[in-house]
């Protein structure tokens, strides 16, 4: 994270000794990334979290592999149509990958276990529905519309109020703000369409006791589950530029131009090999002449995951797509507004429509991505066609 906090107890300095009230040493944890040489927190935990007593391999309850997007074509997927099944982390039904980002769907009402990630940072975008993410640094509460995104190696679980739907891309490595956002020094530049004030942060310590603990973990061998002697959540304090935190996609600035911009000036995070982009109700582009509408595209180098979160899509109206649906538009296919759609936005303009409404998720990878299990079993075998109609 580019900017640093403090939450609870720390010492004044760093590495010197901090004592519990009994007299004994708190257990200095230093969470950090790329081997000592960039963002890190150090947190204080009441107990060793190097005490583990058990460890055990698990296998996987969901379906994984991935299947090459052959023959090429554009998909589309209907995510109403799976079902609600496991929790916020076993409960994902996986859409698509590749080797740097994987992305699923999960539809739950079941608090998860305890669950750390070792291959990279997620980002968990929740559809609709409330729920409270707790972690080693404390609670984040979220909605519909909060993108939640969790540094690789975090302890933490999820506890839904009610029925939750949530759209999640896990890494291979770290997801952070653009770098074009950001001066030299990690703060937030004046034409960034977000900044540090929209970022929420746990606020205070968690402290849960228990003993013998298990938790799940994920790295890059599969799925262990270590059992804590002591609750993980047990940490007094942490101070740095890495934790967890929050944005809802409702305080994303759009950028507007007056005619259309392309997909770049809604990008809100960027990870290895790929970009997230937040598309958000904004005014329509307003030069006289303006064709408000994405004009067809054949982005060469990346395939274009779109996950349709809310509003009315006017350039995609007699395609299937709808509030739920997931597209995908791979690269070697030239992909546009539906036939009419122009004609139709442009009248609509005529008669006094002055904004979108279409709220949406993007992700673009630099890499194809492969179809998952999920994606197919929902897929819309039409789709491909719609532009020939």
């Amino acid at each position: 994270m580019p900017y640093y906090r403090m939450v609870g107890e720390v010492p004044r300095k760093r590495h010197v000794q901090f004592r519990r009230p009994d007299g004994g040493l708190y257990a200095e944890e230093l969470m950090g990334e790329e081997g000592f040489s960039s963002d890190s927190s150090l947190l204080y935990h009441r107990h060793l979290p190097t005490a583990i007593l058990k460890s055990e391999a698990v296998e996987p309850t969901a379906a994984t592999a991935l299947t090459p997007n052959l023959p090429l074509s554009p998909r589309h997927f209907r995510t109403q149509d799976l079902p609600v099944n496991g929790d916020l982390v076993t409960g994902r039904g996986l859409l698509a990958g590749n080797a740097d980002v994987r992305m699923s769907y999960v539809a739950t009402e079941t608090p998860s276990e305890l669950y750390r990630n070792s291959m990279g940072d997620e980002c968990v975008y929740i559809a609709s529905g409330r729920v409270r993410f707790e972690s080693t640094y404390g609670v984040i509460e979220a909605g519909e519309g909060d993108y939640v995104v969790i540094p690789t190696g975090t302890i933490h679980r999820w506890v839904p109020e009610g029925r939750v739907t949530a759209f999640t891309i896990e890494a291979s490595g770290h997801i952070r703000p653009p770098k074009r956002y950001l001066s030299k020094h990690g703060q937030f530049l004046e034409h960034a369409p977000y900044c540090e004030r929209d970022l929420r942060g746990p606020q205070e310590p968690l402290i849960v006791e228990g003993e013998e603990v298990p938790v799940l973990v994920r790295t890059r061998g599969g799925l262990t589950r270590l059992v804590y002697r002591n609750h993980p959540f047990d940490v007094v304090g942490w101070d740095g530029c890495l934790y967890p935190f929050a944005f809802n996609i409702n305080d994303f600035e759009p950028i507007v131009k007056l005619t259309h911009a392309p997909p770049p000036v809604h990008q809100t995070f960027e990870g290895p090999n790929f970009v997230i982009c937040s598309f958000c109700p904004r005014p329509l582009d307003f030069h006289p002449e303006a064709i408000p509408i994405p004009y067809n595209h054949h982005n060469v180098d990346s395939d274009e995951l779109m996950f349709y979160a809310g509003g009315d899509y006017t350039a995609r109206r007699g395609s299937g797509i709808d509030v739920g649906s997931i597209s995908l538009h791979p690269a070697g296919f030239t992909h546009g507004p539906q036939p009419g759609a122009v004609e139709a936005v442009i009248e609509a303009v005529r008669q006094g429509h002055s904004r979108t409404s279409e709220l949406a998720v993007m992700v673009d990878t630099f890499r194809p991505l492969d179809l998952g299990p999920a994606a197919l079993s929902v897929e819309d075998p039409a789709y491909a066609w719609t532009w020939a109609r």
